[in-house]
């Protein structure tokens, strides 16, 4: 049974914004008997319950699954083969085939528990799965799948991010606008306005994107056909607006000067050279053989998927979360950028979905891979935008977008 962090008003409240943040993802009504996955860490229970009630009540059709606890997800690392490693029950892919929604509540009791396994051990059971990802993916591309997902307040969360379980409990409040009389009239509110700045931004006919900060110096290749998504529903909180650039086009320095806990490993000061779209120097102030052995979990690790910025006028996390959900919707003083090492998002193609194919995602250099672990910067920045008619647009600056 979970801790009772949240109390019943507060539980009510996160699990409405929930159901908003899945609806609003699929973009369209669910209807009854459509079938929902949901899915938490063991301390989540007590939200996973007031979902559960409210999904039922809307008649769909729920699949649940508590996570693993972390000396199980050990166990099974330290002890299995490889051929255990690269298993997948039988009809899971069926599961995902036949999936209209996804939830997961994240709460982890502990974030260093597989600090001591090979990394390439968990990269053998993250491509095997990969098939999935790329199910649930074609089928969010053609309107018939959605997901979301949340953080609950955890003791061991609370503990990396240095702060009190109260203290830790009141950002999520403030996060999520749970604080509010009605979060999910705020949550549209804040839809609205971003899709405002989608919309200048999907209009600029850019060519690169250069960012600036006291240790980053990066130029992205924007590439053909991409728009910025974001504030969809999918992550609950989300404030960043982000693409999947052509990795192809990488070039320079970037700095992660927020830490990570990642694969039961703490990092801090990721330091990476791109060149020709890889990353060719890969350092870190702590965790650096960690960060060098996940870029070469595929071909395709070392490369970026995603670049993103969130406007600190949206965004009320103004600490270090110990959790990538959180911490990529920095708000604080200067907002944030960050870039992910590893798979693209499709739905980041200006085209038509159902005609991605694998071929033509190669083709306009959007990087497939198993990874994909998002990198922050939080640090006072520019990002200039340089069109296809050469002429250079200060697109962000001081945390805020400059529509």
């Amino acid at each position: 049974m979970g801790d009772n962090i949240l109390n019943a008003a507060l539980l009510d409240k996160y699990a409405e914004v929930l159901l908003w943040g899945l609806t609003t993802a699929h973009q369209k009504k669910y209807k009854p008997y459509d079938t929902i996955l949901l899915r938490w860490e063991l301390p989540a229970l007590p939200l996973a319950e007031k979902v559960y009630a409210k999904l039922v009540r809307q008649k769909l059709n729920v699949i649940t699954r508590a996570v693993v606890s972390p000396e199980m997800e050990h166990s099974f690392y330290q002890y299995s083969d490889s051929r255990q490693r690269k298993f997948v029950a039988r009809g899971e892919q069926e599961l995902y085939e036949n999936l209209h929604g996804n939830i997961f509540i994240s709460a982890p009791d502990s974030l260093t528990h597989l600090k001591d396994i090979d990394p390439k051990k968990m990269g053998e059971t993250a491509v095997a799965r990969k098939f999935l990802r790329e199910i649930a993916e074609r089928r969010e591309e053609r309107g018939t799948y959605a997901w979301t997902l949340c953080t609950y307040p955890t003791r061991e969360l609370a503990a990396k991010a240095r702060m009190s379980l109260p203290e830790y409990t009141k950002q999520i409040i403030k996060a999520c606008y749970l604080n509010e009389k009605d979060p999910v009239r705020k949550w549209q509110e804040t839809l609205r306005l971003a899709t405002e700045i989608k919309k200048w931004l999907n209009a600029l006919p850019v060519k690169t994107f250069h960012i600036e900060s006291a240790h980053t110096d990066l130029t992205i290749l924007y590439g053909e056909k991409r728009r910025f998504m974001g504030v969809s529903g999918h992550n609950i909180p989300s404030f960043e607006l982000f693409t999947s650039p052509d990795w192809r086009g990488t070039q320079g320095r970037y700095y992660a000067n927020l830490p990570s806990y990642r694969g039961g490993n703490y990092v801090e000061g990721i330091d990476l050279t791109f060149s020709k779209g890889s990353a060719v120097k890969i350092r870190a102030k702590k965790g650096e053989e960690y960060v060098q052995k996940t870029l070469r979990l595929d071909k395709q690790a070392n490369k970026i998927g995603e670049f993103s910025l969130t406007d600190k006028r949206f965004s009320k996390i103004d600490k270090f979360m110990a959790d990538i959900l959180f911490d990529e919707n920095f708000g604080g003083a200067s907002g944030n950028c960050h870039i992910a090492v590893g798979a693209a998002y499709s739905d980041t193609y200006a085209g038509n979905p159902k005609n991605l194919t694998k071929k033509l995602k190669a083709q306009l250099g959007f990087n497939d891979s198993a990874l994909h672990w998002d990198l922050i910067n939080t640090e006072q920045k520019t990002v200039t935008a340089t069109l296809q008619n050469g002429k250079k647009v200060l697109i962000y600056e001081k945390g805020m977008f400059r529509y």
